[in-house]
């Protein structure tokens, strides 16, 4: 059992840059692929990056190449999403998640944070 815990959201103008964290319990967290989703206002939760167990393979979105890093700290069971240039667009909830494989897929993640907001002003 993963439990998660994402902190770092809140309110940012246009261009500018917020870190996310998700701390893990449990001392499986380094076994674990981490991926971070988002949901904005009456769309559909969406991929926005995961990284392996080991932090060597990780993935983005097309929409935040380039403007996103996720990273991982095993020693501290925290995953993080540095987020820069954030665009109006980047509004949503962001939810880290847990699973066994480094997958796009929401559906393959077992555990899920509460979510923390982002929110971009224009």
């Amino acid at each position: 059992q993963v439990q998660l815990v994402e902190s770092g959201g809140g309110l940012v103008q246009a261009g500018g840059s917020l870190r996310l964290s998700c701390a893990a319990s449990g001392r499986t967290f380094s076994s674990y692929a981490m991926g971070w989703f988002r949901q904005a206002p009456e769309k559909e939760r969406e991929f926005v990056a995961t990284i392996s167990w080991s932090g060597s393979i990780a993935y983005y979105a097309d929409s935040v190449k380039g403007r996103f890093t996720i990273s991982r700290d095993n020693a501290k069971n925290t995953v993080y999403l540095q987020m820069n240039s954030l665009k109006p667009e980047d509004t949503a909830v962001y939810y880290c998640a847990a699973g066994d494989r480094t997958t796009v897929r929401a559906n393959m993640y077992d555990y899920w944070g509460q979510g923390t907001q982002v929110t971009v002003s224009s």
